[in-house]
């Protein structure tokens, strides 16, 4: 029985440590390799980091492509364009995400369940669909537009569309969902003595809050606040179809590299810096839900 209890538990830790291994450490790996590479024309369209000659194995790999990351420009904007609009967005859906979570979380019966519902229910519409659903509520002859000018609101109409601020409207519409789940899980498990010892000790609402329910929340709003950057920082879809000619984000940059110039080590160098960019914010939120759980 200790026997098979001990490989039990090691089958059920080797699962998941296999899936990671198989689906993203693997692939992370070719990603890593191509980007050492040197770009040509054939296929692969890069050259192998080791041949073996009659003098015996030969190592090719280069830092040039790295290199080139931040030399141009180009690249060091993407990041940055990339890094400013998943900040504000997911800044935005904490904003607008918050409220929404702490209005369902203190909702009593089936009206929870069918807030809950509304919330979900975008996820049963493809992504792209919504996508190109905002460029007819957005274009100038789109809906906002007519019923704004239909209204006497507006002469003339409204530049809504391939700028700033739809990318951000994209972002925020596409990604709240992220941010009031894990907020409303939080905001649902609180302990709801610990409100009424607050209101029985003379604390108004505003007090209690900042000082008991935000700080219990914390938890679920780092949660969120990942669910609604990581992705939003490589997002491709809504950059490409609300945003402009001076929208830069580093999913565009990929698309363009890999598809357009064939330039696959320096597309797999640009994977890697973004991939070391994302590791950082997740390592942050750990430690610190860590010394929040100690504390």
């Amino acid at each position: 029985m200790i026997g098979i209890g001990r490989f039990g538990r090691m089958l059920l830790i080797g699962v998941p440590f296999f899936w990671l291994a198989l689906f993203f450490l693997l692939p992370l790996w070719i990603v890593v390799k191509i980007s050492l590479a040197e770009s040509v024309i054939g296929i692969p369209p890069y050259t192998p980091l080791v041949t073996h000659g009659v003098s015996g194995l030969k190592f090719h790999a280069t830092l040039a492509n790295f290199a080139l990351l931040v030399h141009d420009q180009l690249y060091l904007r993407a990041y940055f364009g990339s890094l400013g609009n998943a900040a504000v967005a997911t800044v935005l859906c904490l904003l607008l995400g918050y409220p929404i979570a702490y209005a369902i979380a203190r909702t009593r019966g089936r009206r929870r369940q069918v807030l809950l519902f509304l919330v979900m229910l975008p996820f049963w519409t493809s992504f792209l669909i919504r996508v190109y659903a905002w460029i007819a509520i957005l274009a100038p002859n789109g809906i906002l537009n007519e019923l704004l000018t239909g209204l006497g609101l507006i002469s003339e109409p409204l530049p809504l569309l391939n700028n700033q601020f739809s990318v951000e409207l994209g972002l925020v519409y596409s990604y709240l969902p992220f941010m009031i789940l894990p907020v409303y899980g939080s905001l649902s498990a609180l302990d709801e003595s610990l409100l009424e010892a607050a209101a029985d000790l003379g604390a108004r609402p505003v007090p209690v809050f900042f000082e008991v329910i935000l700080p219990l929340t914390v938890p679920g709003i780092a949660a969120g606040s990942l669910l609604v950057l990581i992705p939003a920082i490589g997002e491709f879809v809504i950059p490409d179809l609300l945003g402009g000619p001076d929208t830069l984000m580093i999913g565009k940059v990929l698309w363009d590299e890999f598809f357009n110039n064939r330039d696959w080590p320096v597309a797999s160098a640009v994977t890697v810096v973004l991939v070391a960019v994302l590791a950082i914010p997740i390592l942050f939120a750990q430690r610190f839900l860590e010394r929040g759980r100690i504390a």
